[in-house]
């Protein structure tokens, strides 16, 4: 009597289980990075309270009434939107300058995937905050301010929102192109604090095309409402590209 060995084909209809994290997986792991660090959480705590404050502080000292609202709220949303930068760059330059892109890189080896979730994190951490912002911004006018006439309220409300969460995208975009994050926030903030006020005297047509602060505040007023598309898309574009390509092109050490 013999033994028979027979050999089978392995089976090739199994389904092979996913190990890597899936998108919106990581992007909750990005957004609770964020927000986990000392630095994370201040950010995010100013940009929800500095422009309320400054907006009862304003109103409190001043004698002269504003007639609408959509103005002050503009203005208070962009100076949340400019706050925000600062967060979207830690979220991707942070991980450069403390050496932890190591162990992000080592845990997701896509860096295309982790890129998409630092994005989509900080993009919904800039909306969130700048909504909180602009909703307490819009009961500080109410208290500090009699007669106020709401209209297109609404209309600069969702213009602050929009603008926290695309200032936050551009630092981030910005931070994983130059990987060092004094470096980020010096160029950006020259480049959108002094570069564009310089450019806005001697070329304001110009400036008012390619200065994302404009395309803020001509939301918030409903005005320019295509070339303010425009000219926010083109600076979401350009800057995730660059971080993109360049965090692709860089070794990891």
């Amino acid at each position: 009597m013999s033994d028979v060995l027979t050999l089978t084909a392995p089976r090739t209809d199994v389904p092979v289980r996913r190990t890597a994290p899936s998108l919106p997986a990581l992007v909750g792991l990005e957004m609770r990075k964020s927000l986990s660090t000392r630095s994370g959480k201040a950010l995010a705590v100013a940009g929800m309270l500095m422009a309320p404050l400054a907006t009862a502080a304003i109103g409190a000292a001043s004698t002269e009434r504003l007639p609408v609202a959509d103005g002050p709220l503009g203005i208070m949303g962009l100076l949340t939107a400019y706050l925000l930068i600062s967060l979207g760059v830690l979220s991707t330059a942070g991980e450069w300058s403390h050496r932890t892109v190591q162990t992000t890189f080592l845990l997701v080896p896509h860096r295309g995937r982790v890129l998409a979730a630092k994005v989509a994190a900080v993009a919904q951490l800039g909306a969130a905050v700048a909504a909180v912002s602009t909703a307490l911004t819009a009961g500080a006018l109410a208290v500090v301010e009699s007669g106020m006439s709401w209209d297109g309220a609404v209309r600069a409300m969702g213009a602050a929102v929009v603008g926290g969460a695309a200032f936050a995208v551009i630092g981030a975009g910005v931070g994983a192109a130059l990987a060092n994050t004094p470096a980020a926030l010096t160029g950006l903030y020259l480049l959108l604090l002094g570069a564009m006020s310089v450019l806005s005297t001697f070329k304001p047509d110009v400036a008012d095309r390619i200065d994302p602060a404009n395309a803020v505040l001509h939301f918030a007023h409903g005005t320019e409402t295509t070339q303010s598309v425009v000219n926010l898309a083109g600076w979401l574009a350009v800057t995730t590209v660059a971080g993109w390509t360049l965090t692709h092109r860089r070794a990891v050490q």
